[in-house]
């Protein structure tokens, strides 16, 4: 999946498959990445417009969605 470099903190990169609803997020500690699950595309302009991904990522995701490490 193609990522976008984010102004974060705590998140290198993030991008987002519509077809099949995939968040996926590159943080900065660690350069782990994760996938979310049946994400809704509204979530994702939230959290694309979101002035800080962080906290949004903590409130909004962490926790909601069905995830996997995959790097």
């Amino acid at each position: 999946m193609e990522r976008e470099i984010v102004s974060s903190e705590m998140i290198q990169s993030f991008g987002y498959d519509s077809e099949n609803g995939v968040l996926e997020i590159e943080f900065k500690k660690g350069g782990s990445i994760w996938q979310y699950y049946e994400f809704p595309e509204i979530s994702w302009n939230e959290f694309y417009n979101a002035e800080s991904k962080g906290r949004h990522f903590l409130q909004q995701i962490k926790g909601q969605y069905r995830e996997a490490r995959v790097g």
